[in-house]
C-alpha cells in the first residue's frame, strides 16, 4: 500500500498545503522530498529505487522486461518478477 512513498524525486515538486494542514501563510506551498502517492513521477521513482537496491543486490534488470530481475545463486537462477496493480 505504501510503495511509491519510497521513491526519491530527482525533480523540484511543489504541492499546495494538504487540507487541515497549515504551516506558516495559508498560501505557502509545500517542496516534497519524497514521492506522494498519486503524484506522475511516483512510479518512475518508485522503480529506479527498487531496480537501484536489487542492483545492489547482484540482481539483474532482463532487457526483454523491465520487470524482470534475475541473480545466480549457487548454480541456481532466482527469477524475480514485479507486478503492481494500481488500483
Amino acid at each position: 500500500k505504501t510503495a511509491f512513498l519510497h521513491g526519491e524525486l530527482e525533480e523540484t515538486v511543489y504541492i499546495q498545503q494538504p487540507p487541515g494542514y497549515v504551516e506558516g501563510e495559508p498560501y505557502l506551498a509545500c517542496k516534497l522530498e519524497k514521492a506522494l502517492y498519486g503524484l506522475k513521477q511516483a512510479p518512475r521513482a518508485w522503480y529506479a529505487r527498487l531496480r537501484s537496491e536489487l542492483e545492489a543486490m547482484n540482481f539483474t534488470v532482463s532487457q526483454a522486461d523491465p520487470g524482470l530481475f534475475y541473480r545466480d545463486v549457487l548454480g541456481e537462477r532466482v527469477y524475480l518478477l514485479l507486478y503492481v496493480d494500481d488500483v
